[in-house]
């Protein structure tokens, strides 16, 4: 069953968090706690929403974790899927299928033209995928981040 998140789901969604920067090889730059995804999900302003995909027990065995996104060009929102995971021993129940097929939903029922997400290029399973579900790669385009000491230098630019 995939549902809205609520807040009983807090500690659940933070613990696959970790399960998935595990899987990325990245579990040592993961640092983000049951508060501020309480904080983020169903603070004051929620800035980030969330979907669950649950097994006969209620457990949750899915997540999809986004945020609205804009298109200057379009005019219009879309959904940025920040994360999307699913327990190992669920893969291939249809729950990462069933989570991107209520993003689409939520896209369709409000106007939103586009779902977007992005993939390591080494998770070749994903990458399958997804292209299974039509979805294409934005190969043209290259992500940049600024982070740590870069982000600090250039925010004291400003005065």
């Amino acid at each position: 069953m995939i549902r809205r998140a609520v807040p009983e789901d807090v500690s659940a969604i933070t613990a696959m968090i970790y399960e998935l920067a595990e899987h990325q090889r990245a579990r040592d730059k993961c640092t983000v706690t049951d508060d501020q995804i309480d904080d983020a999900l169903f603070g004051p302003q929620p800035s980030t929403f969330a979907h669950v995909a649950t097994n006969d027990d209620d457990r949750v065995v899915g997540i999809a974790v986004w945020f609205r996104n804009f298109s200057t060009w379009d005019g219009t929102h879309g959904i940025y899927l920040e994360d999307l995971f699913v327990s190992p021993s669920e893969r291939g129940s249809g729950h990462g299928k069933a989570l991107l097929a209520t993003l689409a939903k939520e896209c369709v029922d409000n106007g939103y033209t586009r779902l977007s997400w992005s993939v390591v290029n080494w998770n070749k399973p994903s990458i399958a995928f997804y292209e299974s579900l039509d979805a294409h790669p934005q190969d043209e385009w290259t992500t940049y981040r600024l982070t740590g000491d870069p982000l600090g230098r250039l925010a004291s630019e400003v005065d």
